[in-house]
């Protein structure tokens, strides 16, 4: 049986990021119904992203029918891409990162994204882990343990997120010359917010992805207070005509100058 979404109150409507929390939480909500209905592998998968993507277009749809959209399960028009193109405020949206590991119960390393783009920054963002009864969010950005205190890592070697399955070459010549541990997880999102809550100290990605993969955790990334850049050190942008974004750094601040001279030296390749 499918529970509808609650209604929000009148104080989350009407603030952007109150708001992109509560969307979160609406996903990720459906996204465990989907998944106690007992279906399996690519059957769940897709009723997942189906479910979460029609309940989060239609909420945008109810509560912000003046903004654009942009996510990988629509598929854009040409009216779709020049709406939001000219658009001043959009949506970026993955309403379900970790496709795989959602489809793996008890797995917990999945989420959803919904962040907003305007006048060309990300301005709200939030990122639910519906296991975890967790979404962080930029209304009430979370504190990262020990930020800005040179001591909080003292005695222990950084720590690296990486995916469980395909850990890429560099980041492991990276680990060894920062003397780090990798620490295998799923979804990017995961990854991201494993920096927030200090489960990890930097996630360095240059494997290919897309605005929806990051622009939330980025945004959220940032209002706590990480170091987010793209692998060369340049500045992560959205809402572009070409969707492709294929790197992404979030890490401690006093770890961006060796992990962007480390990538300067020796590339990703």
């Amino acid at each position: 049986m499918t529970v509808e979404p609650g209604t929000p109150t009148a104080d989350v409507v009407a603030d952007d990021h109150r708001l992109a929390a509560w969307l979160a939480e609406q996903a990720g909500h459906r996204l465990l119904q989907v998944r106690g209905e007992g279906l399996e592998g690519k059957e769940l998968k897709d009723a997942g992203d189906r479910a979460a993507h029609v309940l989060l277009t239609d909420l945008l749809a109810t509560h912000r029918p003046d903004d654009a959209v942009l996510s990988e399960e629509a598929l854009e028009s040409a009216a779709d891409k020049d709406a939001r193109l000219t658009a001043d405020r959009v949506w970026i949206i993955d309403p379900l990162d970790g496709t795989r590991e959602f489809s793996e119960p008890p797995r917990d390393d999945w989420a959803v994204h919904v962040a907003l783009w305007q006048d060309g920054e990300l301005v709200a963002g939030a990122v639910a882990q519906p296991v975890l009864g967790e979404t962080f969010n930029t209304g009430t950005p979370p504190t990262v343990a020990g930020l800005g205190d040179p001591a909080h890592r003292r005695g222990r070697p950084p720590r690296i997120a990486v995916s469980r399955s395909r850990p890429p070459a560099f980041v492991q010549a990276l680990a060894d010359d920062l003397g780090a541990e990798l620490v295998p997880m799923g979804s990017a999102g995961v990854k991201m917010m494993s920096v927030v809550r200090d489960v990890a100290d930097a996630y360095v990605h240059a494997g290919g992805q897309y605005e929806w993969d990051s622009a939330a955790p980025v945004a959220v990334a940032r209002a706590a207070g990480l170091f987010t850049s793209r692998v060369d050190g340049s500045e992560l942008r959205y809402n572009q005509t070409d969707v492709y974004l294929p790197d992404v750094i979030v890490c401690r601040p006093e770890l961006s100058k060796q992990i962007l001279a480390f990538i300067a030296e020796h590339g990703t390749d």
